[in-house]
């Protein structure tokens, strides 16, 4: 797609757009109506054709745009953009060229003034931004400008900017042009080359392709209160912030409440670390509980009562959980809070704790003790990794696997016991980092693996917790849970060695065959699940 840019000034937007050359699109000529703009050097050192038809004495609005006119003949563009083009242009122009933008500091139709930023000040507004709209034609028969009609064409896109405390117009300008406009007029251009836009003059609506589909519209809209200033992030020399988001009803530690008044409050990483313990026990119905480290599941348990679910989860690695943080699928009791105080642990998240329980763990002065309420269902449907420059955004694996989803491989067929452990590490897993491997014995865990490059790195690696660190159980009879196929069959004769008498894995792989043939081989069950479940973040 060609553009033709018409501005009075710099004309930072147009060169924005010229850097970013959104959907491919490419300036083909910048326009000004200044001969002195900064915009025409600037355009000029981009490569870019330039254009400088100034007012003339006595001339009127349609014989200067029938100049404008002239000065583009010979370009060929498909979209004009203006940037603070300090014309309003009538029908003369607008008849004889494709289709106008133009782009306002502030969300039309509030504040469509020259001096948006200040009326968006004095009005006491807290949210202003811009909008990029179709420019209409705002001018009377005689070509005289009728001030309802300015800045009312229909809107393509618009960005929200806060208005913060203590801005005053010149901050609030700035802030709308480099993190509103720059946004969102290069958005705009993208619709137009991707061809995704439409128009109804007549109704005076635009419509985007794509920008209603569902949980991935074309354009997402986020917005977060601060809820704590962090001491540092991940490391201190890295500042960092929490915010929340209140419209998010399910048990969150970005909402719960630290009980223990006087403790240090969480740090960026007691936050990760607590939300992936508390979505990794939200996976069982029974009695749960989770050691994690570094995001990293360093234990975790079912059993009848939390004490022991808390005591066989510490069990798989009591090294590695030093430090941790413990997270709890039931009102944590004082059994199982004189437990967690007996080692070192950073945090503790639960939906709830008794009176005796409280006693216990407000003796530990800076075990950080969070209540998130009732766990109640798993609403929030989606999450998100920032990058730098942007955003992945994906559905949650939210996904269940039951005994009914599980494909027998082997000539053995696993028992039920076996089936039973294999359910539990499959949904203990699917919150290791990939690649993970996982060892599970009845419904706790005895060894795990992750992180790891090589999957047959990962069956070592849980192979030696199992062995070195587990306290009073090993791998000999476990099942091994596996959160993507086996490349190579040399993953299961590792896990073989180690004593694993069943696997659960996905399947899928060109060389499923050799895996079952070593799993035969070692008188293995093994079941694929039809589905990974890979967790890179």
């Amino acid at each position: 797609m060609k553009l033709a840019g018409m501005a009075s000034n710099r004309g930072r937007n147009l060169l924005n757009v010229a850097d970013r050359a959104p959907g491919g699109a490419e300036l083909a000529v910048v326009l000004t109506n200044d001969a002195d703009a900064p915009v025409l050097e600037s355009a000029r050192d981009r490569g870019i054709p330039t254009e400088a038809v100034p007012m003339r004495d006595g001339e009127t609005r349609r014989e200067h745009e029938r100049r404008v006119l002239d000065g583009l003949e010979g370009y060929e563009f498909d979209l004009v953009c203006l940037d603070g083009y300090m014309r309003i242009l009538s029908d003369t122009f607008l008849d004889a060229t494709p289709t106008t933008l133009n782009v306002h500091p502030s969300l039309l139709p509030s504040f469509p003034g020259d001096d948006a930023w200040g009326d968006a000040i004095d009005a006491g507004v807290s949210v202003t931004g811009c909008t990029v709209h179709v420019v209409t034609d705002a001018t009377d028969a005689e070509g005289n400008v009728v001030d309802d009609l300015i800045d009312a064409g229909p809107i393509v896109t618009q960005e929200p900017i806060p208005v913060y405390a203590g801005d005053d117009a010149a901050a609030l300008k700035d802030r709308v042009l480099y993190e509103g406009e720059f946004r969102a007029y290069p958005r705009a251009v993208k619709w137009f080359a991707d061809g995704a836009v439409s128009i109804d003059r007549d109704a005076g609506r635009v419509s985007v392709e794509g920008d209603a589909a569902g949980q991935f519209p074309a354009r997402r809209l986020t917005a977060g209160d601060r809820a704590a200033a962090l001491r540092y992030g991940e490391n201190p020399h890295q500042d960092a912030a929490l915010y929340a988001d209140y419209t998010v009803d399910e048990a969150s530690v970005v909402h719960a409440e630290q009980l223990n008044e006087g403790a240090k409050g969480l740090s960026y990483n007691n936050y990760n670390d607590a939300d992936g313990a508390l979505n990794l026990i939200k996976e069982f119905d029974e009695p749960a509980a989770a050691v994690i480290k570094h995001t990293n599941p360093a234990g975790c348990a079912t059993a009848d009562s939390l004490a022991d679910a808390y005591d066989r989860a510490l069990r798989t690695d009591p090294m590695s959980a030093f430090g941790g943080i413990v997270a709890l699928n039931r009102e944590c009791d004082e059994a199982t809070a004189t437990e967690i105080v007996d080692s070192f642990k950073e945090v503790v998240v639960a939906p709830g704790y008794t009176d005796d329980a409280l006693a216990v763990l407000g003796e530990k002065e800076n075990l950080r003790v969070l209540d998130v309420g009732p766990l109640g269902e798993r609403t929030d449907s989606l999450t998100e990794k920032a990058l730098v420059g942007g955003r992945l955004v994906q559905e949650r694996d939210l996904r269940t696997v039951t005994r009914e989803d599980l494909e027998v491989v082997t000539d053995r067929e696993p028992t039920d016991a076996q089936l039973e452990s294999m359910l539990f590490g499959w949904h203990t897993l699917k919150h290791v980092k990939s690649n993970g491997i996982l060892f599970a014995d009845g419904t706790e865990t005895v060894g795990i693996g992750m992180g790891q490059v090589s999957r047959v790195d990962a069956v070592r690696l849980a192979a030696i917790k199992a062995e070195e660190h587990a306290e009073g159980k090993d791998a000999e009879g476990a099942v091994m849970a596996s959160d993507a196929f086996f490349p190579y069959p040399d993953g299961i004769e590792r896990a073989a060695a180690a004593g694993i008498a069943a696997v659960i894995q996905p399947g899928g792989s060109q060389n499923d065959d050799l895996a079952i043939e070593a799993a035969d081989t070692h008188d293995m069950a093994m079941v694929f699940t039809g589905v990974r479940s890979f967790r890179h973040d």
